[in-house]
């Protein structure tokens, strides 16, 4: 194939179909006509001599040439994005941008605090706009809509640049008048009724089956292999709240340590290691490759890490 031949467009069209997986999203998207966008994926086909995508029971879906070249595309779009635009230095004291994160409460209560301590001192007119994983999609992170996504991801799309932020696990929260405080072990936290606290994927997310351990996250899948299943009497997707509710009596919320830490001024909570092993799970940051080179974008990624090992250190 010689690529001065070759029409650059198509690679938008195509990284916008893979994204959509529906013609006329993409054709809207782009701001073109659907015979436009269908002969664009014509042209798409007969360059790769391959469907890219097909059409199933659940619609549109790419093949596995096109999910191979979906993360190739992304990248060479966003260097040719970054190649074409002016290029400035960022100006954090100076700089007004709003920043859109998508973080669970666990990362607004461990790593917001240090973050919003810095940027009060090195960019005090810059803002934050933090986002639920229920209101950001793959794509929405993808085409730079929100310019980084902080939690933990058990899977992401091949695209994404990632750093870790840190390793963390697993703690126990419950009142201090609670019958655990003289004798926590395995078998008084099985005896005790517990609160069930997750939400790390992205996207609405649907309803708890209880009888389902396997499926109930790292905590629970922990219990399982030894065995054991814990009796949850409320479930819910914020730490804050689980940590809020675990100050009635009877109750106990396990949670990440650093989260738990947070609390140890809490003179109504006491704080114990989980009594069995549980795997530690990545905090990760993730973001698109149209924003990888952006100045303000890698002050942003910079500032982020800095913030982590100073809250480590703390």
């Amino acid at each position: 194939m010689n690529i001065s031949r070759m029409d650059l467009n198509l690679l938008v069209y195509l990284d916008v179909l893979l994204a959509e997986c529906n013609v006329s999203r993409a054709a809207a998207r782009l701001g073109i006509t659907q015979p436009a966008m269908s002969n664009g994926l014509r042209r798409l086909r007969d360059l790769f001599d391959d469907p890219l995508l097909v059409r199933t029971s659940r619609g549109m879906q790419p093949t596995e040439r096109a999910e191979a070249l979906q993360p190739a595309v992304r990248e060479a779009l966003g260097i040719i994005e970054q190649t074409v635009q002016p290029q400035a230095e960022f100006d954090a004291q100076s700089s007004d941008r709003v920043f859109r994160i998508m973080a669970s409460d666990y990362g607004e209560a461990t790593l917001l605090p240090t973050l919003l301590q810095r940027l009060a001192r090195q960019a005090p007119t810059v803002a934050l706009d933090i986002l639920t994983p229920s209101d950001v999609s793959f794509p929405d992170l993808e085409q730079g809509r929100v310019d980084m996504a902080i939690n933990r991801f058990d899977q992401m799309p091949n695209s994404f640049h990632q750093n870790t932020i840190w390793h963390d696990n697993f703690s126990c929260v419950f009142n201090k008048q609670h019958a655990l405080a003289d004798n926590f072990n395995l078998e008084s936290y099985l005896a005790a009724r517990h609160i069930w606290v997750s939400k790390t994927g992205m996207g609405r997310g649907v309803g708890i089956n209880p009888h389902e351990s396997m499926r109930l996250g790292r905590v629970d899948e922990a219990l399982s292999d030894l065995g054991h299943e814990r009796k949850i009497v409320v479930f819910t997707r914020h730490y804050s709240v689980a940590a809020m509710i675990a100050q009635q009596p009877g109750l106990v919320a396990t949670l990440p340590t650093r989260l738990a830490q947070t609390l140890v001024n809490n003179d109504t909570l006491a704080i114990r290691q989980a009594p069995f092993m549980v795997p530690p799970f990545e905090f990760k940051m993730i973001w698109s490759p149209l924003l990888h080179h952006n100045p303000g974008h890698r002050w942003f990624r910079r500032l982020v890490m800095e913030c982590a090992r100073e809250a480590g250190e703390a």
